[in-house]
């Protein structure tokens, strides 16, 4: 079995080569599968939606951020904090950006709010470089979200176990990634600190997982 660190060299490599016109593709398929899983959960309603703002090579999620927001939707945006924590500050077409203090990384202005504002959340929508079947998950490597989730789950405790006896996200998750992102069951290793999403979000369309 290939490595963490293995698979997401590999993928970023690939992500590399896409041209413009991939990206503007890969953009359209994210933001209409992403809606129509985000109007299910909330039964065509107006819900509230963490999310992330895809850049460089990443799956790109501005135009799934602009459809939500279109729909009625609230999104959660992260920012970085001390000791690999996140907070979340509501996002909207006109939200201005800021050089995080922690990463290299863009993060949108104005209030912050601890994990606690995902009481009000009905899903999240996750960055990642790779999933499996299984539901195991490879992140950007900074460790924000693995910390992220497993406070996600002190806060709205799940009470469901995957079938390895793993826990389960506390909150419907769907990892954002390219069509071919989407491994064999069993071919992310898993840690203990490792938390399965429930979907992965692709630009042709959204595959339930089954952890």
């Amino acid at each position: 079995m290939a490595s963490k660190q293995e698979i997401r060299a590999g993928h970023r490599a690939r992500r590399a080569a896409l041209t413009q016109a991939d990206l503007e593709s890969a953009g359209a398929g994210i933001a209409m599968h992403g809606l129509a899983w985000a109007s299910g959960l909330t039964g065509g309603n107006a819900g509230t939606f963490a999310a992330y703002l895809g850049v460089g090579s990443e799956p790109p999620t501005l135009p799934l951020l602009a459809a939500l927001h279109g729909a009625g939707h609230r999104i959660l945006l992260p920012a970085c904090e001390t000791g690999l924590g996140l907070s979340w500050v509501y996002w909207t077409p006109a939200s201005e950006y800021a050089r995080s203090r922690y990463a290299p990384i863009q993060e949108p202005a104005g209030e912050r709010h601890d994990t606690n504002v995902m009481r009000n959340a009905d899903g999240i929508f996750l960055p990642a470089t790779a999933v499996d079947a299984s539901g195991n998950r490879i992140g950007q490597g900074g460790g924000y979200y693995d910390k992220f989730l497993a406070a996600l789950s002190a806060v709205i405790p799940s009470g469901t176990r995957a079938s390895d006896g793993g826990p389960l996200p506390s909150l419907p998750t769907a990892a954002v990634v390219y069509d071919g992102e989407v491994l064999p069951a069993g071919s992310i290793p898993a840690e203990s600190f490792d938390r399965k999403v429930a979907a992965a979000l692709t630009p042709g369309g959204l595959l339930r997982l089954q952890p």
